[in-house]
Formats: C-alpha cells, sequence, structure tokens
C-alpha cells in the first residue's frame, strides 16, 4: 500500500522550492501536489492527459476553455486532455492534489515517438 498524509506533502512541497510536487506514477496515473500563493501566477499550458484538481485548500478562479468558476477548498474540477486552463485571481494560498489519468507526459511520450 502507498499512502500520503497531505501534511507531509506540504512539509515537502515547501523544501523543494517548486509549484508542483509528483509524488505517485503508475502507468495509469500519476499524483501531484500542486500550490499557488495569494496573487500568483499559473502558467500551465494544455495536457496530454485528462486531469481532475481537488482543492485541498484556498480560494481563487479556475479557467477552463472559455468558463471560469471559483474554486475554494473541496472545488473538484475535471479537465480534458487538450483543453487550455488555469488558475488565476487567487486571493487565499492554494494547495490543489491533482490526478493525471494515465500518467502525466504518458501521451506526450506517445505523440514523440510517432
Amino acid at each position: 500500500m502507498q499512502a500520503f498524509e497531505l501534511s507531509q506533502l506540504i512539509g515537502e512541497h515547501e523544501q523543494n522550492h517548486q509549484r508542483y510536487l509528483e509524488f505517485l506514477r503508475v502507468p495509469a496515473l500519476s499524483m501531484g501536489l500542486y500550490r499557488l500563493p495569494t496573487g500568483g501566477t499559473d502558467p500551465q499550458q494544455p495536457h496530454t492527459e485528462d486531469e481532475v484538481y481537488y482543492v485541498a485548500g484556498g480560494r481563487g478562479m479556475i479557467r477552463v476553455g472559455e468558463e471560469d468558476r471559483e474554486v475554494t477548498a473541496g472545488s473538484i474540477v475535471f479537465v480534458e486532455a487538450g483543453v487550455d486552463h488555469r488558475f488565476h485571481s487567487v486571493t487565499e494560498d492554494m494547495s490543489i492534489l491533482v490526478f493525471f489519468a494515465p500518467a502525466e507526459y504518458t501521451h506526450a511520450r506517445s505523440q514523440e515517438n510517432a
């Protein structure tokens, strides 16, 4: 079994000084912790895999395609592969669990080899 505690992941994230900490990768799924500070910008580009965001803490907005939505602790957002999206208007430090299926960059690698 692999099990994780959000408080431990946040501590690891703070030590690596990056926005994203991947903590699980198997062929069918990868998971990570994404953090954005109040007023921060989200430089994401569309991904080649479907993804789900679970907002574990904080407050802001997410834009998916042409639609904006407020997100707070407990919000869950599905983003289809290839769709432009990003968080914005972050008014409270955000901690976001990210689930990719299959694992992030799986399809990108497939496209490179085609």
